[in-house]
This record gives structure tokens, C-alpha cells and sequence, in this order.
């Protein structure tokens, strides 16, 4: 009787060791390591709450939040240490598909509406908008991370994306320390040594990769392509949405090189006013995008 008794008690110890899975020992931790959230990448859902919420939870994509707009709410749908459906086929400074390595938020917003007049974009609510200034507060925080690593859609993914599309207000989220925004002066500056001159593509594409932009590596830098122009309209969307035709111009080269500081030094920057007419790649304007 007392063999049985003993015999079970090992059954039931080797059972629950294997329930519970082999012993760790969590006493020494690396320095070598970082969170696994390296970016942040913000989207709009083109629907309204019921329907994005059942998208989200029930179809073949997910994010880790989705913010309503009345009242404005911060649902959690996935976790955070768990891999969410986003962002797709998408790249920013150099990393791929960005599933792996982001946190999606979206936020319940019609985006725009197709009328006899053209495409009309919806402005957002100031309350979902705070709402979600303290959720990317609190994830910036936590994750150790940059205000530059919070991305739109349509910057990870310029070839196919829109959102969060240009009335969204990054500069408000800029001011709150959640986003970046070129420094005016620093524009100022850049316009009055372009004066009205404009950078030659490759310039532009080398600045825009730079930033964080994923290019074909085909790209005509003399006569441009239907790529190069939706990443410069990408770019053009967040940071001058009062125009985003996706052409280059003197603007957007200050704009750039305010966010990209190594790019006024190099050769296809236009040259000081001073310099041999010949040694200025900016004296005629860049070919049009095809």
C-alpha cells in the first residue's frame, strides 16, 4: 500500500512538472537588450466604431488599439508584447515588414469622402486626438522610445497608403512631445539659400531614404517615377498637407533638410549664392515626375 502511495506521488510530481514547464532560474538579466516595439505606426479605420471594432477583433487584420472618436476610448484589442496585423507590406529605416516590430493604434475616422468636387478629407475630434497623445505618452515611456519612431501608414507604406492622411495634426502631437516637426527657423533658413531653386531628384532621394523612406532600388533619379513621387507626396502629406502633389520643390527640399541636417553637405545640395553658376546642380528645375 505504501509502494502505491509513494508511486503516485512521483506520477503526480512528474505530471505537474510537466504542467508547468521546465524550472528557470531568473536571477542574472542581460544589458544587451531593448523592448521589442520599435516604432509606433498610427492609421485610421475608414469606418465607424461598430464596424472597425468587428474588422479588428473578428476579420484578417488587428491592432494593438483602437481609439474612438465619442466619447473618445482606448480599447486594447491585442497585447502589446503580441505580434498585431497593421501594417502589411511596410518599411521604415531599413526594417521590413514592421508587424514584427511596431505597435498599431487606430482610430476611428472616416478619412475622406469622394464628391462631385473632388476628394474631401475629414478633420478630427480634439478629444480622440488627446486621447491619443497620453496612449502614445504612456507607450513612448515604457518602450524607451524617440518621438521620431511614431509613423503614419502612409510613411511605412507610401505605395498603397493614405492614412492618417493631411488633416491629421502632427505637429499638434509634435508640440506634445509625441512626434516631430522640422524646426521653422531651420526651414527659414533653408528656403533663403535655395531661393526658390530646387534640389535634383536624386538629392531628394537620397534624403528621403535617409529619413526613413523605402525606395525601389530602379529608380530614375533624372526623370523620376510614379514611386519617388507617392513618397515625396508621403512626405509632403505630413509635413506640408497645404500641398501634396508629390513634385519637388524648393519647400519641400527646405523642409527635408531640416529633418535631414547631413543633407545640406551633400554634392546635389544647391550650391552657396556666390558659387560658379556651373558648380550649382539646382540652376535648372528637376525634370517633371512621370
Amino acid at each position: 500500500m505504501v509502494k502505491l502511495l509513494v508511486n503516485s506521488l512521483l506520477v503526480m510530481l512528474f505530471l505537474t512538472g510537466c504542467a508547468s514547464g521546465p524550472a528557470i532560474d531568473t536571477r542574472y538579466s542581460s544589458e544587451s537588450q531593448d523592448s521589442r516595439v520599435q516604432y509606433v505606426v498610427l492609421h485610421y479605420t475608414s469606418s465607424g466604431f461598430e464596424r472597425s471594432l468587428g474588422t479588428l477583433t473578428r476579420g484578417p487584420v488587428s491592432s494593438h488599439y483602437l481609439i474612438k472618436q465619442s466619447p473618445p476610448t482606448i480599447y486594447r484589442l491585442v497585447d502589446e508584447s503580441r505580434r498585431a496585423w497593421h501594417a502589411g507590406d511596410s518599411s521604415w529605416q531599413g526594417r521590413t515588414w514592421l508587424n514584427a516590430t511596431s505597435i498599431g493604434i487606430e482610430l476611428v475616422h472616416p478619412g475622406y469622402s469622394e464628391t462631385p468636387l473632388g476628394r474631401v478629407w475629414h478633420t478630427w475630434e480634439p478629444r480622440q486626438i488627446q486621447a491619443l497623445t497620453e496612449l502614445l505618452a504612456d507607450i513612448l515611456e515604457r518602450h524607451n522610445l524617440t518621438p521620431d519612431r511614431v509613423v503614419g501608414h502612409s510613411d511605412v507604406a507610401p505605395q498603397r497608403k493614405l492614412d492618417p492622411g493631411p488633416l491629421f495634426p502632427w505637429q499638434q502631437l509634435a508640440d506634445a512631445g509625441v512626434a516631430i516637426w522640422p524646426d521653422q527657423q531651420q526651414v527659414q533658413s533653408h528656403l533663403n539659400e535655395l531661393r526658390d531653386r530646387t534640389p535634383p531628384l536624386r538629392w531628394f532621394r537620397q534624403s528621403l531614404a535617409t529619413f526613413g523612406y523605402a525606395l525601389p532600388e530602379d529608380i530614375d533619379t533624372d526623370r523620376g517615377s510614379p514611386a519617388l513621387r507617392n513618397v515625396i507626396a508621403a512626405f509632403q502629406m505630413r509635413f506640408r498637407p497645404a500641398r501634396y502633389d508629390g513634385l519637388p520643390d524648393s519647400e519641400t527640399a527646405a523642409l527635408l533638410a531640416a529633418l535631414v541636417p547631413a543633407a545640406v553637405s551633400w554634392p546635389d545640395w544647391c550650391a552657396p549664392a556666390d558659387a560658379p553658376r556651373e558648380a550649382d546642380p539646382c540652376q535648372a528645375p528637376p525634370a517633371a515626375l512621370e
